[in-house]
């Protein structure tokens, strides 16, 4: 069972949190289950960016990125290279470090 980090940020998860997924889990089922507000207007359909993420650590041990989804990500706000949409993003078995982007907010 991986365990996610998600880091500090300022207005979803001040103190940030260290949480566990189950292999298969995408990172944005995590959060939510977790009550982290991850903005995700598509509903998951990779049509949007509001979901993107920063693996700061076990980018490798993700699920593959897929064309539609590196499409998508080249759109993205404050776009790193080991950028991901939470919403594809399937834990792998390594534990994982998570950035979320501050323009990410609650869809209110």
């Amino acid at each position: 069972m991986p365990k996610i980090t998600f880091l500090p940020h300022k207005f979803l998860l001040p103190k940030g949190g260290i949480f566990h997924g189950n292999t298969g889990e995408t990172i944005l089922d995590v959060a939510l289950r977790n009550n982290i507000k991850i903005n995700h207007v598509c509903e998951r359909s990779c049509v949007c960016t509001t979901c993107h993420c920063i693996v700061r650590k076990g980018f490798l041990s993700l699920s593959v990125c897929e064309d539609k989804e590196e499409d998508i990500l080249d759109k993205a706000w404050g776009l790193e290279l080991e950028s991901r949409l939470s919403c594809q993003a399937k834990l792998g078995n390594e534990d994982i470090e998570i950035e979320i982007p501050y323009n990410n907010m609650e869809n209110g």
